[in-house]
């Protein structure tokens, strides 16, 4: 299939050749005015401004079907490089908990929190798991994400994780978008390990790891380092266990706590080290010029009323950054990355070009896709946000209680 879309009014991030970006680079947001998307096979083949192909019938496109963008925005398709798509059932009550004053400590005493959602994945079963993950994913392409991590972590027991990770590998063959899988075991202690972490420990190691090996359920390897969950220690000797299979770490560090998680990510050469609520210096430099990401997950602050993420210092700093939006039942409950990009700028100050970049680019390289989406660049792949009439790219973070996406685009077909 051959497809020229043309009459764009701005192509967003175009790029000849791509790497992560980080500091001042990460401002710099590419953008052709009045330009042309030439697809094949749902590959980017070319781009340019429309003033190029002043006659389309006579030039290379000639057998092209031609689709007129209308004075659309185009940009690429959101990579979402940290979620826990995957759960049996939302937690409102919790919500509502949180608004009258109860703490995180409170809920989890009475049975909610992580333990909440893991009792409910062992009461789901994978074909119900499978179902409800295809409607969320289903609707987060609608809202433009072209590429998503799904995390396990709320089994706590070999049956469940490897039940959820089944359910991800599932979705992976289901859906037409890249998906990344996450082993989290080490998301919490589960009760029957209360008082019995080397145990649990041992059973993640010893049992979960060569089951998820055995069934290639995973890609990478999480672990929320954290004070009252795991710690430095611990989350080592897990990360070094799944690279023994070949999982990639990825780390939940610094949520709470400086908990030492970041230094370590960057000292274990982790893909990224997500959340990153409370930074301190020597977190900050660990990051400054390393190639492990930092991933901000903005809405989780805003819906657990933390302080904000240092966007503008770790980018002083000349770390590599993504964000991503924490999708959720406990503490972000909502997918939208368009939101995640407002909210980047509102309360981060990033940004509106660092933000979108953020969410792109370095979020795809944040997923290990960074050849393959988060730009415009001959090669990729055609999964692309076409966005209702705005007067600049600068306008889509900025109105952020609209919906300004028209169409979207998947492999270079519309869905």
């Amino acid at each position: 299939m051959k497809c020229l879309i043309t009459n764009i009014a701005q192509l967003i991030n175009t790029r000849t050749s791509v790497k992560l970006l980080r500091g001042k680079d990460l401002a710099e947001l590419p953008i052709i005015d009045d330009a042309f998307l030439a697809l094949e096979n749902g590959i980017i083949k070319d781009f340019g401004r429309m003033d190029q192909i002043s006659n389309i019938k006579d030039d290379l496109y000639a057998n092209f079907d031609i689709v007129d963008a209308q004075r659309a925005t185009i940009l690429p398709t959101w990579c979402d490089s940290h979620t826990h798509l995957v759960f049996a059932a939302s937690r409102e009550d919790e919500f509502v908990d949180k608004i009258k004053g109860l703490t995180y400590a409170e809920i989890a005493a009475k049975g909610g929190g992580i333990l909440n959602s893991a009792k409910k994945i062992a009461n789901t079963t994978e074909e119900e798991l499978f179902e409800l993950g295809k409607n969320r994913l289903n609707a987060l392409m609608q809202l433009g994400t072209g590429a998503i991590e799904i995390k396990s972590g709320y089994g706590l027991d070999t049956e469940n994780e490897l039940k959820m990770l089944r359910v991800i590998k599932k979705l992976k063959a289901y859906s037409p978008i890249p998906i990344k899988a996450s082993f989290l075991g080490a998301h919490t202690y589960p009760i029957a390990f209360k008082d019995n972490h080397e145990g649990y420990i041992q059973l993640i190691i010893n049992e979960m790891l060569p089951a998820i090996a055995n069934e290639q359920l995973a890609d990478y390897i999480d672990v929320f380092c954290e004070e009252g969950f795991f710690s430095v220690e611990e989350t080592e000797r897990i990360c070094n266990a799944g690279k023994q299979y070949g999982l990639i770490p990825k780390i939940h560090a610094n949520q709470l706590h400086a908990s030492g998680g970041v230094e370590l990510g960057v000292k274990l050469g982790a893909l990224s080290v997500d959340h990153l609520e409370t930074m301190d210096d020597a977190a900050i430099q660990a990051l400054s010029g390393s190639e492990t990401i930092g991933t901000l997950l903005p809405t989780a602050a805003f819906f657990l009323r933390m302080p904000f993420q240092p966007a503008r210092q770790l980018i002083d700093a000349n770390a590599a950054l993504a964000i991503a939006s924490d999708f959720n039942p406990g503490s972000s409950p909502s997918g939208n990355m368009n939101f995640v990009v407002s909210i980047s700028c509102i309360q981060m100050k990033m940004l509106p070009a660092e933000a979108i970049n953020a969410a792109s680019i370095n979020g795809a390289y944040a997923m290990g896709v960074g050849d393959e989406l988060g730009s415009i660049t001959v090669g990729k792949k055609a999964n692309l946000i076409f966005t209702k009439p705005i007067p600049s790219i600068n306008y889509l973070p900025y109105a952020f209680g609209s919906n300004l996406i028209d169409k979207v685009m998947i492999n270079g077909v519309f869905i």
